[in-house]
């Protein structure tokens, strides 16, 4: 797809335009702040979904190094940006010659967004493992062996801070307008924390009155999008992978921007707070960390526990079901070993096979020196959607004298967590994944549990506080789910997944996985997500056409969970190891996987309705037969349509970094 550059003429670009300094300053936010928006407006995870959003918000990821590399003056044959956290800098430039990259942080800019691009050569570019892994990082996973990504992917473990990064490089556009001050002088604003977090226009609704006004307030609500069968309402079914904002929490990112340096510290704290109280782990015995996203999260645990010094060699205990970023992390720390749960058909755990492995290595003493010292398992399953029973298990983790981790990214948005209540020592999980896709990661760890250095916990902290609109709008949108009601949500959420189970369970050659049986118990230890496979279609070409034709956003493939995928699929080690050699000598091959629906508070009975409409059409379209003359129609059609998707995606670039005339 060609990428149009937006360049300010030259006699703008220098700010010398006769504007009073305060005024450009004002000028410059408030073009930021428009750009930033209409980025929220088509905002999805990038490169690894199909729909409108994911299509628009990987363009304008991608179109970021672009600027990036213009604005710094280097070729982008030869260099390539990677976008990262402060802490992740220092470790990916340690590896690194000084003369082979360069350094623009968002704090130079002017902005506190907590990214920093490098520009490295091209040949200077790490090879093997990164040293950060988890979601993205890797190609095809097996249980022995890893392909890892090339390119800046490898090195931007999980979900990036899309926005700020799109943030970030439109502040370098406004930078050449108005001069490389610009931001640095514009006026603070001085709310007080009570007007940042807790009041808006909606503070006097609760529960799901509360729920239904939020949903009049998100962005990019009532889309239209161009499909093959005209234009359509777009249908965000994609919130597993992330999620759209709201109003109100864009709101506290904007204004978090603009605070004084008191207030930002006092922003600080009282998000950790929020943090402490919805999750239930008091201050006085949990430490709240901010990080990047979930990943940058398990990989400091993952590294604390590398350090830990005994006679004993530790080892790690994590399920079948375990997203990357609950896997790779733990495979990288040094000398660890891994010991895989198996889960059965639904995605549970079987407790007595937990309780074994445990008494085993820690108490028969069975696999000599080796202790299994953490037990990482996920909240919340982002295929199955499978919540096992974290009050169960963690008396077992206990018992054995090893700690527990839980991988919260997937569960936080939708059910109560209960931290203290259930002696959880370690729990991750991401802004994100609840409503303010703003790039920021939660680490919340019992105290005294990570064993790094106090100048150590200082530099992490910092990185993590760098972002304080991340952290700003993750406190509104806690606040604002809180004022709902996790019960509320989870019985919203579980109304709409009973009623596309019933609806998908209909079509003929759809086969779903996982909990179907709305009558089973553990029903209700099942949040919204939904995959399934349908017999002659490949995922991949299933998901595009709802795309194409319906205006649906899902995701398809293994959604960074390949060994729970090829289980699921029947994917025989002979050819898994097939997999292996074709992506090896072919890396752009399309692998088998499966088509993933998930839930979020912005959904309704209306877009499960749509689903159903829309599958049930593609479905019936895809495997009739078709002769040459509806075949030659069909790729006029698809030809017209890949021309009005180049038009929206270049309309929203143009949106986004493009100055209004």
């Amino acid at each position: 797809m060609k990428t149009t550059k937006y360049n300010a003429p030259d006699q703008i670009r220098s700010g010398g335009n006769g504007m009073p300094e305060s005024n450009r300053s004002e000028a410059a936010f408030a073009e930021l702040e428009r750009g930033i928006y209409a980025a929220l407006e088509t905002y999805s995870n990038v490169h690894r979904g199909s729909g409108h959003n994911s299509m628009v918000s990987s363009h304008l990821y991608d179109h970021a190094r672009d600027v990036t590399l213009e604005y710094m003056g280097l070729d982008p044959k030869k260099y390539i940006v990677i976008f990262c956290s402060p802490k992740r800098t220092y470790e990916l430039t340690s590896q690194l010659n000084p003369s082979s990259y360069q350094l623009l942080t968002s704090l130079e800019v002017g902005l506190p967004l907590g990214i920093t691009a490098i520009a490295i050569d091209k040949k200077a570019v790490p090879k093997g493992a990164p040293s950060e892994c988890g979601g993205g990082t890797a190609r095809l996973v097996a249980a022995g062996w890893i392909i890892w990504h090339t390119g800046p992917d490898k090195f931007e473990a999980g979900t990036p801070a899309i926005i700020n990064v799109i943030a970030f490089s439109k502040a370098l556009l406004m930078l050449k307008r108005y001069g490389k001050d610009v931001f640095r002088k514009l006026p603070r604003t001085d709310l007080s924390v009570a007007e940042l977090l807790y009041k808006d226009e909606l503070e006097n609704y609760a529960g799901r009155e509360l729920l239904e006004q939020l949903r009049k307030t998100l962005i990019g609500r009532g889309l239209i999008v161009p499909t093959m069968e005209g234009r359509k309402h777009f249908v965000n079914l994609d919130n597993s992978a992330s999620t759209r904002t709201f109003l109100p929490i864009w709101n506290a990112f904007r204004q978090a921007l603009r605070l004084p340096e008191q207030r930002k510290q006092e922003t600080i704290r009282e998000v950790k707070a929020i943090c402490s109280d919805l999750l239930g782990a008091d201050a006085a015995n949990y430490d709240v960390i901010f990080t990047k996203n979930t990943t940058e999260s398990i990989n400091l645990v993952s590294e604390s526990l590398s350090r830990e010094v005994d006679d004993t060699e530790p080892a790690v205990l994590i399920s079948l079901l375990e997203h990357s970023s609950n896997d790779l992390p733990w495979r990288m720390a040094s000398n660890n070993a891994l010991v895989r749960l198996p889960v059965d058909a639904d995605g549970f755990i079987n407790l007595t096979e937990l309780e074994t492995n445990l008494r085993e290595y820690n108490q028969e003493h069975k696999y000599g020196k080796k202790r299994i010292k953490v037990v990482a398992l996920t909240g919340a399953s982002n295929v199955l959607g499978t919540c096992n029973s974290i009050e169960k298990i963690s008396p077992i983790v206990h018992k054995y004298g090893a700690r527990l981790m839980v991988d919260g990214a997937q569960v936080v948005a939708h059910r109560k967590v209960e931290i203290a209540k259930n002696n959880i020592d370690y729990l991750a999980f991401s802004a994100h994944k609840v409503y303010a896709p703003f790039g920021t990661g939660v680490l919340v760890v019992k105290k005294g549990l990570l064993k790094y250095k106090p100048e150590e916990i200082r530099q992490i902290q910092t990185s993590g506080e760098d972002n304080i609109g991340g952290i700003a709008s993750l406190g509104k949108a806690l606040v604002l789910l809180r004022r709902i009601g996790l019960d509320v949500i989870h019985e919203e959420e579980q109304v709409l997944t009973r009623r596309a189970l019933d609806h998908l369970s209909k079509i003929p050659g759809i086969k779903l996985f996982g909990i179907s049986d709305q009558q089973s118990e553990k029903f209700e230890h099942k949040i919204g997500v939904i995959v399934f496979e349908t017999k002659g279609i490949l995922h991949n070409k299933l998901a595009e056409e709802m795309f194409r034709r319906g205006g649906i956003g899902v995701r398809y493939g293994c959604h960074c969970a390949h060994l729970l995928i090829k289980r699921l699929i029947e994917i025989t080690p002979v050819l898994e190891q097939v997999q292996r050699f074709v992506l090896t000598v072919a890396p752009k091959t399309q692998l088998p996987g499966v088509v993933r629906v998930s839930l979020g508070i912005e959904n309704t009975e209306a877009d499960i309705d749509t689903l159903t409409q829309v599958l049930q059409k593609v479905v019936s379209q895809l495997k009739a037969k078709t002769d040459s003359k509806q075949k030659k129609v069909m790729a006029q059609a698809e030809s017209n349509l890949q021309l009005q998707l180049d038009e929206f995606s270049q309309a929203a670039l143009h949106r986004v970094y493009a100055y209004p005339r």
